[in-house]
């Protein structure tokens, strides 16, 4: 094996967390639903373009690849707030500023500070 142990058990729990099954989940990085099989099972290592795959699907590959969170802040999200960090996740650069010009508004309208919204 060329990664640590726990990789697929981790690799399962993201997988989970995006309300995916094994074939969507592995279509959507490249791979058959039997290779997404081994990498959970870890009978088999996954290989840089299908990691790859993994963070454009919103998938916290560091934490795939380690045990610990990218930002330990995200640590201490509600359901709601990881659905919605999921869904932008999967959006592209430019709906994603769409999103984050809206928010800021928002958040300006109800006066909270450090709501400017993004150039």
């Amino acid at each position: 094996m060329l990664i640590s142990s726990g990789v697929g058990e981790r690799l399962r729990e993201e997988r989970e967390r995006l309300g995916k099954n094994q074939t969507d989940f592995g279509v959507a990085a490249g791979v058959s639903r039997g290779t997404q099989k081994a990498y959970e099972l870890e009978s088999s290592s996954p290989d840089l373009r299908y990691l790859s795959g993994l963070q454009e699907l919103g998938v916290d590959v560091h934490f795939v690849l380690t045990g610990s969170r990218a930002d330990a802040n995200l640590n201490n999200l509600s359901e709601v707030e990881a659905a919605v960090l999921g869904s932008m996740r999967q959006m592209s650069e430019p709906d994603r500023n769409v999103l984050l010009r809206t928010a800021s508004a928002f958040a300006s309208a109800a006066g909270l500070e450090g709501s400017k919204p993004p150039n």
